[in-house]
């Protein structure tokens, strides 16, 4: 059975390579934030990926947990999972004292985080075609509820 949608081509779609996670409405932008497992004891997603990013951002553990709506306890045990996974720390802290604590990613954490983000900006440049037209799609939908 042959489909009776048009295919997408790239001259009738907008690119959306450069796409951000965030945007207000569904038919702006579509992205592909990729799950990878390595073997049965590293798994790396969008969550630690953003946790990493705003530990980076915040130089603080907690900052991060609370600007992502995370529970302290949460952030660390993702934290560990990570340091146990790679086998080395991720996040080098400062204990608290009278300056207050603080935490930064160690050379392994900016290492994962700038990986992650290359593969994802590859992997949506590759697939700018398809999400375009997954967007499309969803917004012949949308108009025909109106």
């Amino acid at each position: 059975m042959q489909s009776k949608l048009k295919q997408a081509n790239k001259s009738d779609i907008a690119d959306v390579s450069d796409a951000k996670p965030g945007r207000k409405r569904r038919d702006e932008v579509a992205i592909i934030r990729p799950g990878i497992f390595i073997g049965n004891s590293i798994s790396i997603g969008p969550g630690k990926i953003e946790l990493l990013r705003k530990i980076s951002e915040l130089n603080s553990i907690s900052a991060a947990a609370r600007a992502l709506g995370m529970q302290y306890k949460n952030a660390w045990l993702v934290i560990e999972s990570l340091n146990q996974g790679f086998g080395k720390p991720v996040v080098a802290t400062v204990k608290g004292g009278k300056g207050g604590g603080g935490a930064r990613l160690t050379e392994l954490g900016d290492d994962i985080l700038s990986t992650y983000s290359a593969l994802e900006a590859r992997i949506n440049t590759a697939a700018s075609i398809e999400l375009a037209r997954l967007v499309q799609l969803a917004s012949m939908a949308e108009a025909e509820k109106d």
